[in-house]
């Protein structure tokens, strides 16, 4: 294999990649890309066995070929090159020359034979819909995830294509985070499945705010393909919970409130929290919120938030936490927050099909 390819299209490739390899990688070819030059094409390839990504990089291929070297390293060597033509040449034994000006570098590989199978970008139906859309959805949905390792099924985002619309679910057993997006597929073409956080939070690095984003649902995972750039997942395996029995049928207040506002007086207030004590109480009266905590071994902190509000008065302990998740990734100035009392759950939602179910905390 010999090619030369401008030092800048080099790093951005393997940087695209590169965050798929693990520093704990049991087998060492894992730590490895694959190249593969063909076509006018550099294409970089990077696994973990349950996530792989692959991009593609022009360059002016002299020899097709392929092989696999340090994705970590390649990326050091790169990245202290001068801007410029970078010549990259490997022989029968995988050893590579990697050449810039004054600068020369030789880097040991392993042959491409015992590197594993990447998915195709192919499946039964091909979902589309805008990257800048998507990456917002799992945005107002991901930090939900539950941590638990227990509760496997729970330890990603559940994407459910149904009626003509997808919907992104994310939940800990505390509280829900829903949003969805109207998109068109044929009803044979309705799914679900549950994609781990990992590939969520790859999705999220590398989708940008415009251009289209194809997904293929495959046997036990899923295919992204965007751009020049592919990313496929293995996705959890099991049964989804019935998320739509959490969400509140209906509620009898309904709180309009300053979404910056709500997120500043919360992070006021929080500065008297602890580990052990995080309990936050929002007081709703007459066009007014009291955000207060009473922390014994710290002090306590309060705050008064005007709101838009006539109903009856409502007393109710949340971590403050779980609130400011989803104001943090909203962009609407006015959230609204429904509830019935200060036991049962409360509802935040904003102007666009998003919400989000809270559990208030039980303090005796």
């Amino acid at each position: 294999m010999k090619l030369t390819i401008m030092r800048s299209a080099f790093l951005d490739g393997l940087q695209t990649v590169q965050n798929v390899v693990s520093s704990k990688g049991v087998l060492q070819i894992l730590s490895n890309a694959l190249l593969q030059a063909k076509d006018g094409k550099l294409s970089i390839t990077t696994t973990d066995l349950d996530i792989a990504e692959r991009c593609e990089v022009e360059c002016e291929v002299e020899r097709e070929g392929s092989t696999t070297l340090p994705v970590r390293r390649l990326v050091g060597m790169i990245r202290e090159l001068p801007e410029g033509k970078v010549l990259v040449e490997v022989n029968d034994q995988d050893e590579a020359t990697v050449q810039s000006g004054s600068s020369f570098y030789k880097i040991i590989g392993l042959p491409t034979r015992d590197y594993p199978p990447i998915p195709a970008t192919e499946g039964k139906f091909c979902y589309r819909i805008d990257q800048g859309a998507f990456r917002e959805m799992l945005r107002k949905t991901s930090y939900a995830v539950s941590q638990d390792e227990t509760r496997r099924v729970l330890n990603g985002v559940l994407m459910a294509f149904k009626e003509n619309k997808l919907t992104l679910v994310a939940t800990d057993g505390r509280r829900l985070a829903l949003v969805e997006h109207e998109i068109e597929f044929p009803p044979e073409a309705e799914t679900e499945m549950i994609l781990p956080i990992k590939a969520v939070s790859e999705l999220m690095r590398i989708l940008s705010n415009d251009g289209d984003l194809k997904i293929y649902a495959q046997k036990n995972q899923a295919v992204f393909e965007l751009g020049t750039t592919m990313l496929s997942s293995k996705l959890i395996d099991g049964v989804y919970p019935n998320y739509r029995q959490v969400i509140p049928a209906a509620c009898d207040e309904r709180v309009v409130i300053e979404r910056d506002a709500l997120l500043a007086a919360l992070r006021r207030v929080s500065v008297v929290t602890t580990d052990k004590c995080n309990a936050t109480r929002l007081t709703f009266s007459a066009n007014q919120l009291i955000v207060s905590i009473n922390t014994p071994e710290v002090g306590e902190g309060r705050d008064v938030v005007p709101v838009k509000y006539g109903g009856k008065e409502i007393s109710i302990i949340f971590n403050p936490e779980f609130v400011m998740d989803p104001l943090k990734n909203m962009d609407d100035d006015e959230v609204f927050i429904e509830m019935n009392d200060g036991h049962s759950p409360a509802l935040i939602k904003c102007g666009i099909p998003f919400l989000y179910v809270l559990m208030p905390l039980r303090i005796s």
